[in-house]
């Protein structure tokens, strides 16, 4: 039997759990520091548990089925929450991520086509080249200590807009940094009247949220501008998302997006690709660190692979599991809330007009009814002849809304693993333990210092 299979898997740090009798406004205080510090024993646990949020019935759901239930069958019945819509449409305004109704399905409808299979294989290319100078870079630092995640943001942000744009972010980069710096570290938080108030009543956070938008679409804007001005040849195909998404027209009415549309749906692209895929890899390297013998089955896999085509990622079968199995332990997306638009019955419990509903993710992936060793690390569970249940592990969410880019993001992560780890050994030189904590994604409490050495 290998040894691999039958040593201990590791176990990554996680924050203390909350007290199960943890009172409403203490767990108020907690939310605005670590959400998923929130959640007692019993999450973990329990299918369904329900509570109070002032005036309405709050539901956590980890049964697959009720989940099914609310992101499927029923999905238009639940809208997100106020506190939701003022966290993200100040960076993401009306794109798909936020468009409900007639106005998410003529986004999806518009978008798709721009992320098929196909489009996405037209892209590796650009993910390569980002690929070979990011390897080159860290080949002249070999043996210094490092910043992955710092390192991985820059990188995810060049693909990011060598993939949108057809240019670089070396100009650019440092202020878009600074733009989600400035979000997550501030505005990105929920505040008691966030939670409590109407969107359509002004928080003193919503107004320094709307200076933010200001000048963050101004800022989107100038970048579409400078794609613009550098202009495509008459006749010539698609070359990057931007020709795609300029082109798109909806299947069924014909119209295209106006300037103001495409401006949030490249702010939600950029974003929403970057930054989650910035961080599932900064996770992956981190659990390859602390797990050595599993960070030389990727190696071993990737040894002797040219890992420039689509067809070369279809063949990391390990290597996605490694993927797959990070996004289970720090899930980017760690909590999706939703509110009840009528009444409606899941999975038994009375749900009325206004009721909260929250499936997170975090919980749904360490729950201990659904998963074997919830909390170690084991990506082998995901080459399994039994896959789990579609709604009991959601990335990328699931349903109608499912992440339009979810196959992009995925070439991308398994793609820049594969390079990494097949160019160098990974160790991590940092001993504090490094704890997850969700604001608007899965980040760590701090970057470690890392060291690699060419294999």
């Amino acid at each position: 039997m290998n040894i691999a299979s039958v040593r201990r898997p590791i176990i990554p740090p996680t924050p203390p759990r909350a007290p199960d009798n943890l009172s409403f406004f203490g767990r108020l205080a907690v939310i605005r520091q670590n959400m998923i510090a929130t959640w007692g024993q019993r999450a973990y646990e329990e299918e369904i548990i329900q509570g109070r949020f002032f005036l309405h019935k709050s539901f956590i759901l980890n049964q697959p089925d009720a989940i099914r239930h609310v992101l499927l069958s029923n999905y238009e019945n639940y809208k997100r929450t106020p506190a939701g819509i003022r966290m993200l449409r100040p960076v993401l305004g009306e794109g798909l991520l936020l468009a409900e109704g007639h106005a998410w399905t003529h986004q999806r409808r518009t978008l798709a086509p721009a992320f098929t299979p196909r489009a996405t294989a037209n892209l590796v290319p650009h993910m390569t080249a980002v690929l070979d100078e990011t390897i080159a870079k860290l080949d002249a630092r070999a043996d210094e200590l490092i910043d992955l995640r710092e390192i991985m943001q820059h990188m995810t942000l060049e693909i990011a807009g060598r993939t949108m744009f057809s240019f670089g972010m070396d100009r650019h980069g440092p202020t878009l940094r600074n733009f989600v710096r400035e979000y997550a570290e501030r505005l990105g938080r929920a505040y008691f009247l966030d939670m409590v108030l109407p969107v359509s009543w002004p928080t003193p956070m919503d107004r320094a949220r709307a200076r933010f938008r200001t000048r963050w679409t101004e800022f989107v804007a100038m970048l579409i501008a400078e794609r613009r001005a550098a202009g495509k040849k008459d006749g010539a195909p698609p070359r990057d998302l931007f020709d795609l998404m300029d082109e798109a027209r909806d299947p069924e009415t014909g119209k295209g997006f106006s300037d103001e549309q495409l401006v949030d749906e490249v702010a939600t692209m950029i974003l929403a690709g970057h930054e989650t895929t910035a961080t599932a890899l900064f996770w992956a390297l981190y659990l390859l660190a602390l797990d050595p013998d599993t960070q030389e089955e990727v190696a071993s896999e990737t040894r002797g692979e040219h890992l420039d085509s689509m067809a070369d990622i279809d063949r990391q079968k390990f290597t996605r599991a490694v993927i797959d199995e990070t996004m289970r332990l720090y899930p980017p997306a760690f909590l999706v809330a939703r509110a009840a638009r009528a009444k409606d019955n899941v999975a038994g419990a009375e749900v009325s007009k206004g009721d909260i509903i929250m499936i997170a993710p975090w919980l749904l992936h360490r729950h201990e009814k659904l998963w074997d060793q919830p909390n170690a690390f084991i990506p082998k569970r995901f080459m399994s002849k039994e896959p789990p249940d579609r709604f009991a592990y959601l990335p990328f969410g699931a349903g109608p809304r499912v992440c339009v880019g979810a196959p992009f993001a995925q070439a991308e992560s398994v793609l820049a693993l594969a390079r990494l780890i097949g160019a160098f050994r990974v160790e991590l030189v940092d001993t504090d333990p490094v704890i997850p904590y969700g604001v608007v994604t899965t980040q760590p409490d701090h970057s470690p210092m890392f060291r690699i050495t060419r294999r």
